[in-house]
């Protein structure tokens, strides 16, 4: 935008009726004029197929890899001398772009088909397809000619030198630079690291231990959670140490000895199999970082984020740990004397964290949540935060009613540049559970926005899945605050997808760095905390002109931040230990959790006997050395939404600079370049810190 007048300033807030009321009539006007120009099904410039048949997603598959086979079959037979952008590098970028909604119309079905056989069929293309890739990903020939152009130094822009050095990059993470010895022993190492990892995970999910209590024991846990229990001998019930289980104890629990019980016999769990296991699998993983040239695994893991180097990890985590310390000791101090008031001088320990802060959070705030969902109707809600991501990216969105889906229950929406008209993309939404459909709520990427060789445009199109409940007659219900966040978190995901305009599709959307990927999503959270945005979502469902009182919004940014020190602290110890054990070797893990833990959480000790390096499985697949990452990501949005939309929620000059600065450039740029571009300074923790001392108790 040319001027930088605050048109976020200018809106009359919206609330319950009025607020739906605004959206329907949109929506309504798309709507008549969607039908009286067309009755397609297609989604004009979407190339992702719905509803193909099983055997239609098999033989597309077959087609997307002979497709492949001979692209790369080309690119591979360029002489060395003959090599330029336009026959070897443009042919892979195009081949990205062009397959990959094809990939998602193979593998997406998976998650939302209401078939039993499409499902299967889905899911044996994604095997087929990742195999193929993997192949890819290892063929000399091509990374022989893409280095080769490298080399030659004929770059036709910023974007495309950072195309080809991601290549270059993957190529060499296999080891294609290696000889083919060396390229044998990485392929064995990340076998063997493979089979180690899903080991940890299985040993713990086939751990069966359980625990007996009568029913004075379980004191303070509700009726309906003890009617879920196993019966055993003389009315004794079982508790597992599953996680939800675990939880509810340590949470509701009256009777201090048997919280201690249950946090030890679940800090024990597969104690000696899985200390084992772990400790090959930290040596095996250095090892394989040290053959591509990595000082160790966790450089190896760090060399694709934004983080870069463990160093930097570690002291990003020390400077949030200590601090938070002075208010966390605060916070200690509040429940070791609640602790102290009901069961006298017994000692304070970490199993009685989270029952006192659940105290502590009852008597202090006026929050009941199952009154609040009242006033979370779903259409209302969805209504609400239409309307605020609208107003402030400059977004307008229309429904498209007679779209090819899968399910009765999907919306399909395109979202166009409000100032220019131009169609940005669009957006499947699949909100409601049902039978054989994917469990957790997330945005999956359908096709991917890319600039073809030609100047032709390819528009993303993204799908949010989320698992939420219809009431009893099938209509739409009413919304815990909880998934109220995740959709805000989700739809922040959608628009980032929709509004990136990288040229490359290895770059679009949420193709980012892995540290970077999750700030616009938590920026937007931030919405759901602050009164004005929650009278615009919110509506009491038999009369939704009422939306929540002020002390309610008051309140539930007070909770927000409730013992938030303590909390952070728990996984700051969890991350330091994943950190420090992927960047040196020859550590005793025993040992460091021991010496990390009073350290870290204020002289509490670890509880006896208990292991946490055998139950953390975060650290053995899928976060190993990158553990840190969700609170990187919590910091830095916090750093954003304070310093830019703090004085203004709605604010469309600072929204539409986030919509160019943050999410135009997906990965075409560094992290830390984009953010600093957007604040004009580089990023900073002390935001972060300011707002958990200012908002705590």
């Amino acid at each position: 935008m040319s001027s930088k007048r605050k048109i976020g300033s200018n809106i009359v807030p919206l609330t319950g009726a009025a607020a739906l009321l605004s959206l329907a009539v949109g929506l309504a006007i798309s709507v008549i004029n969607n039908r009286r120009k067309s009755k397609k099904k297609d989604l004009p410039g979407c190339t992702f197929r719905v509803n193909l048949l099983a055997s239609e997603i098999l033989k597309l598959a077959d087609r997307i890899i002979a497709k492949s086979k001979e692209v790369h079959d080309a690119v591979a037979s360029i002489p060395l001398d003959k090599v330029t952008y336009k026959n070897a590098i443009s042919p892979l970028a195009e081949l990205e772009a062009q397959q990959f909604p094809l990939v998602q119309s193979c593998v997406v079905p998976k998650l939302v088909s209401t078939s039993d056989k499409v499902r299967k069929a889905s899911a044996e293309a994604e095997k087929k397809i990742d195999a193929y890739v993997s192949s890819c990903s290892k063929r000399e020939d091509v990374y022989r000619v893409v280095k080769s152009f490298a080399a030659k130094g004929e770059w036709m822009g910023p974007e495309a030198k950072r195309y080809v050095q991601c290549l270059i990059r993957d190529f060499e993470r296999n080891g294609l630079n290696l000889t083919a010895t060396k390229r044998e022993e990485v392929q064995r190492l990340r076998a063997q690291i493979d089979e180690l990892s899903l080991q940890y995970v299985q040993n713990l999910n086939d751990d069966s231990t359980s625990l007996l209590f009568r029913e004075n024991e379980l004191a303070g846990l509700p009726t309906e959670f003890l009617k879920t229990l196993e019966k055993v001998e003389n009315g004794m019930f079982k508790v597992t140490l599953k996680s939800h289980h675990v939880a509810a104890v340590l949470e509701l629990c009256k009777i201090g000895k048997t919280r201690r019980l249950v946090a030890m016999s679940y800090g024990k769990r597969c104690a000696k199999v899985n200390l084992s296991v772990l400790e090959d699998l930290v040596q095996v993983r250095h090892r394989f970082a040290r053959l591509l040239g990595y000082s160790n695994y966790a450089d190896y893991a760090l060399n694709l984020r934004m983080a870069k180097t463990s160093s930097k990890v570690l002291e990003f985590l020390e400077d949030i740990s200590s601090s938070l310390s002075d208010l966390a000791n605060k916070e200690l101090a509040v429940l070791k004397e609640l602790k102290k008031q009901e069961e006298g001088e017994l000692p304070f320990g970490v199993e009685d964290l989270l029952y006192y802060v659940k105290k502590v959070e009852q008597q202090e705030f006026n929050l009941d949540f199952g009154a609040l969902k009242q006033y979370f109707p779903v259409n209302l809600v969805l209504s609400g935060i239409f309307k605020i991501f609208q107003d402030l990216f400059g977004l307008r969105l229309e429904e498209i009613v007679d779209a090819d889906v899968w399910d009765c229950d999907v919306r399909v929406f395109s979202v166009f540049d409000l100032s220019s008209g131009e169609l940005l993309g669009y957006f499947y939404l699949d909100m409601y559970t049902r039978e054989g459909k994917y469990g957790q709520t997330c945005v999956v990427a359908l096709q991917n926005g890319s600039v073809a060789f030609n100047g032709a445009r390819q528009i993303p199109v993204a799908l949010l899945i989320s698992q939420l409940q219809k009431d009893s007659s099938g209509v739409p219900g009413l919304l815990r605050f909880s998934e109220v966040v995740s959709l805000f978190h989700e739809f922040g995901h959608v628009v980032q997808h929709l509004c990136n305009r990288a040229a490359f599709a290895r770059f679009s959307g949420l193709r980012v760095d892995p540290d970077f990927v999750e700030i616009p999503a938590q920026v937007l959270e931030n919405w759901c905390y602050e009164s004005f945005s929650l009278k615009l979502i919110s509506g009491f469902h038999q009369d939704i002109t009422k939306p929540i009182k002020d002390e309610i919004c008051k309140s539930l940014k007070q909770w927000r931040y409730s013992f938030s020190a303590l909390k952070l602290k728990q996984e700051v110890l969890y991350c330091l230990f994943d950190q420090i054990i992927h960047s040196a070797e020859n550590v005793d893990i025993v040992e460091l959790f021991k010496h990390l833990h009073p350290k870290v959480m204020l002289g509490l000790p670890m509880l006896e006997g208990t292991n946490p390096a055998s139950c953390f499985p975060r650290c053995a697949i899928g976060y190993e050395a990158a553990c840190y990452s969700r609170i990187w990501s919590e910091v830095f949005a916090a750093d954003i939404f304070t310093s830019k939309f703090g004085d203004g929620l709605l604010n469309q000059y600072v929204g539409m600079q986030f919509r160019n600065k943050v999410l135009a450039p997906g990965g075409a740029k560094d992290p830390v370049e984009i953010l600093s571009d957007f604040l004009g300074r580089e990023p900073s923790i002390q935001t972060f810190i300011s707002n958990k001392i200012e908002c705590s108790l």
